[in-house]
């Protein structure tokens, strides 16, 4: 199977042709990510009229996985065996930093083993780093879960991008990108026009390449068009523990800092600082929720230069403390929706 790994503008191979296909939902994953992954896979067989693809659920106990919107699907096995699989999908959403199963670190590596095809779905590629299986390969993960990630894992060639193929290991930012990378899967085993047509049955005709951003451009994530005031929100999203004042952004920009609070009044609604101040606080979250990091040292890494400046400036914007915030755990729901999948092709 050729596809193209567009960094490096190298034809690579996956390890063996995709028909026996696993799907390990692990807690708190999207539930229309794991769609997205998996029923381009059920449109393939109903299209073609045969049974390309065979697929099986599985969970770290066995027992039904609860998606983050409370939805359960009841899963066909647990842990206990290594099943004889072509690719294996883990979907995980929610903080994957909190999970630490180390009977499913070692699952996943007894699969690689075997020469599986293992890839990771939003959160998955987090659960897969755990397990030792990205070190030195290329991936992509949700952008929400970047910060933690880039911590924990420096030995990853984190990008960016929508979805990355490296060599037997597959990695998906998540959401509608699923569709886009499983687009690129069937058409590297069954041809362009059958992949084509699944895209179409979900009234997707806009496929994306791997290597196109997850997040929109500031122009229009922020409706925002002035070329100057946009350079000045790149550079701010980009420089978090390195702060830069006022007068560096205006010089950036070309203009004075007066023309320069007056285009963020004008656009945003409110002045330089507040912009960069929410932004480097919703960073310093991400960080307390998803590291090990210390109320100092998430300080430090989001341009706070005392951790008592950063604790009031916490408290102010979210109306509790960052080692409150550490303590938090969020409340699963009470009740659940049950979805019981059978692992026949063509359903």
């Amino acid at each position: 199977m050729n596809l193209l790994n567009r960094d490096e503008k190298t034809e690579i191979r996956l390890s063996r042709r995709i028909e026996k296909v696993g799907i390990l939902l692990v807690p708190g994953y999207a539930l229309m990510s794991y769609a997205c992954a998996m029923e381009p896979l059920r449109a393939a067989n109903l299209i073609s009229g045969q049974p390309l693809y065979h697929w099986q659920h599985f969970s770290p106990d066995g027992a039904p996985s609860s998606a983050s919107n409370g939805v359960q699907i009841v899963a066909d096995d647990g842990l206990v065996r290594t099943p004889d699989l072509d690719l294996l999908l883990v979907c995980a959403g929610g903080n994957p930093a909190v999970f630490t199963d180390s009977r499913t670190f070692s699952w996943l590596r007894q699969l690689a083993h075997a020469g599986t095809i293992i890839g990771g779905v939003s959160g998955g590629p987090y659960i897969l780093a755990r397990a030792g299986l990205l070190e030195g390969r290329r991936c992509t993960i949700h952008w929400e879960h970047v910060p933690a990630f880039i911590e924990e894992f420096p030995g990853v060639r984190l990008t960016r991008n929508r979805y990355e193929i490296d060599g037997n290991r597959i990695s998906c930012s998540g959401g509608i990108a699923g569709l886009e990378m499983m687009h690129q899967l069937i058409a590297a085993d069954h041809g362009h026009v059958l992949a084509s047509e699944v895209v179409e049955w979900f009234l997707h005709s806009d496929v994306r390449t791997g290597d196109m951003p997850q997040r929109m451009a500031i122009r229009e994530r922020m409706a925002v068009r002035d070329p100057k005031l946009i350079k000045v929100l790149e550079t701010m999203e980009t420089s978090l523990e390195d702060v830069r004042s006022r007068e560096g952004l205006a010089s950036l920009a070309g203009i004075s800092v007066r023309q320069l609070e007056r285009l963020f009044k004008l656009h945003l609604g409110r002045t330089i600082s507040e912009h960069y101040a929410e932004i480097r606080l919703r960073h310093a979250r991400t960080l307390l929720r998803q590291t090990s990091l210390s109320v100092l040292e998430v300080a430090i890494a989001s341009g706070f230069t005392n951790a008592s400046h950063f604790s009031r400036s916490y408290r102010k914007r979210f109306g509790h403390s960052p080692r409150h915030e550490v303590q938090r755990h969020p409340t699963g729901q009470d009740t659940s929706i049950v979805l019981r999948t059978k692992p026949h092709p063509a359903g």
